[in-house]
């Protein structure tokens, strides 16, 4: 008699894995209420993690139309492009990390950092802030011209 043949289970494709790019904060007025740099990443954790602009919304306690009016600010372009990706819409690999990508001057991007939203098996968990060397060398280059510093 032949032996049964082990059981095998079917093989399931593995859930993409997005990454999201690394942005800087849309500049803002301080109100420990608005929209923070914090806030915003983890807006962009929660969206990717659920996929819904409410919901990633209401978790950082706000509503989506005010998440969608900062969307539309200027110098809001790195912001848009993660929240692409965390949508599944846009490309992973973009980088933003330069004046002609985000509209924002060298100033904001050297303070502000790069907030960088670290995933673990499909949920938001926390988000690194790194700093940008690409504005810091802008800005050294507009010094060594004799330019001021434009933020």
């Amino acid at each position: 008699m032949p032996e049964p043949k082990p059981k095998t289970r079917p093989r399931t494709r593995p859930k993409s894995r997005r990454r999201i790019p690394a942005f800087h904060p849309v500049p803002v007025s301080p109100r420990r209420d608005g929209w923070t740099p914090e806030r915003q990443a983890a807006f962009i954790g929660y969206l990717a993690q659920t996929r819904c602009v409410t919901r990633a919304a209401r978790m950082v306690g706000k509503d989506k139309t005010s998440a969608y009016r900062l969307r539309k600010r200027p110098g809001a372009a790195g912001f848009a492009a993660a929240w692409d990706v965390a949508l599944g819409r846009g490309r992973s690999c973009v980088t933003l990390s330069s004046a002609k990508s985000t509209g924002l001057c060298a100033g904001y991007r050297l303070q502000a950092g790069l907030a960088q939203v670290v995933m673990y098996r499909g949920r938001y968990r926390t988000t690194h802030w790194k700093a940008d060397n690409n504005a810091l060398l802008q800005l050294v280059a507009q010094l060594a011209r004799g330019e001021g510093c434009d933020g």
